[in-house]
């Protein structure tokens, strides 16, 4: 009876061991079960490869996607951003926003710009006088992002780099905007992997924060903007900073991480104003501010997208046939942060100038109608 009771007490941990696996696998089980259920809110608008970064434009009728090209290299993912390892661009162009999607190839490669080493992140494009710029961030020699420029008399190239970047640009995520009066800003900047917080005292800090400087008391860390020259590839007089101010006219500060820029800066006007909209970074939202001026400052109005499936989100907006879309990603067909996928779906400017609420994941219909 003793080597019989003996024989069950030592087997008793092995009983509770088995329950709690198989506790812990239901519960794995149930969790992609669950993800498998989520209902996204819009399609991927292509499959055979990976993009994230939408930068789209409307030109001559057509819509023109210009995004980052996702792949898997293999490198460890780290807050400097390696596993975002691009090394080119592919153009995609649609006649419609329900129709498909064509993919133009590759437009420009990391080896074809002769002051870039590494990573070609998220892109912009412009159009003036029968040339379209293409703008790109990318690592030079030293491993510093600044941000380029290449030209193509078609608006799927192939471009043509400059054999330089443009002088006094930084960071990444370039976006150009082009005003009524055919002015053309670009607003540029991203803090962490983006080094942005690399750049405050003027000059690059080879070893300044990873982070952003966490001070959270002071005014946050603002997107750059500057005037560009009517050739399109030079900045006309100095960078400033496009400030976001709170409803009281103070600086959002650098503790609020729901309001603060972090990265993915896009620029659109309507009835008057701009709207400059962004990703807060670590909280995961799409925020707006609205402004008078095209340089700022931008009073904060709210965010005008949930979190995305995937570490965050990076977008674009554009006027197609009298409706207002924006151009995003997730990570619906991998699951993996650094493989993403990019989506539209209907942007709507409320009666007051503020922005509709987009859900992600809720069933989406305004495409469909």
């Amino acid at each position: 009876m003793r080597k019989k009771m003996s024989v069950w007490l030592l087997a008793v941990p092995f009983i509770y061991a088995c329950s709690g696996n198989h506790q812990q696998q239901q519960s794995q089980q149930s969790d992609e079960a669950e993800q498998k259920k989520q209902s996204f809110l819009s399609p991927p608008l292509i499959h055979s490869i990976y993009t994230a970064d939408p930068s789209a434009h409307v030109f001559d009728g057509k819509i023109y996607i210009y995004p980052s090209h996702d792949i898997d290299a293999g490198t460890t993912e780290n807050d400097n951003g390696d596993h975002f390892a691009m090394r080119d661009y592919h153009i995609l162009s649609m006649d419609s926003i329900n129709g498909s999607v064509t993919d133009h190839g590759v437009a420009l490669s990391v080896e074809d710009i002769p002051w870039a080493k590494r990573q070609l992140w998220a892109p912009d494009a412009a159009y003036k006088d029968g040339t379209y710029y293409l703008y790109f961030p990318a690592k030079d020699k030293e491993d510093i992002f600044r941000i380029g420029v290449a030209t193509a008399i078609k608006p799927t190239g192939p471009f043509k780099a400059f054999k330089e970047p443009i002088a006094g640009s930084c960071s990444i995520d370039p976006a150009v905007f082009v005003d009524d009066d055919g002015t053309a800003y670009m607003y540029f900047g991203g803090i962490w992997g983006g080094q942005l917080q690399r750049w405050e005292t003027g000059t690059y800090q080879a070893n300044g924060s990873l982070t952003d400087l966490k001070q959270d008391d002071a005014p946050a860390i603002s997107c750059r903007v500057a005037k560009l020259k009517s050739n399109m590839t030079e900045f006309d007089g100095p960078v400033g900073k496009a400030m976001l101010i709170d409803s009281a006219g103070k600086p959002i500060l650098g503790g609020d991480h729901d309001r603060r820029f972090f990265e993915g800066a896009w620029m659109h006007k309507y009835k008057g104003r701009y709207y400059f909209t962004y990703s807060t970074g670590d909280t995961h939202f799409l925020a707006y501010a609205i402004g008078d001026s095209p340089m700022g400052p931008f009073t904060y109005a709210g965010h005008f997208m949930k979190p995305v499936q995937g570490w965050t989100t990076h977008h674009s907006i554009i006027e197609f046939k009298g409706k207002w879309y924006i151009f995003y990603h997730d990570t619906e067909l991998s699951g993996k942060t650094h493989l993403r996928n990019i989506k539209v779906t209907e942007l709507k400017h409320n009666p007051d100038g503020t922005l509709g609420m987009i859900d992600p994941f809720k069933a989406n219909t305004a495409l469909n109608q």
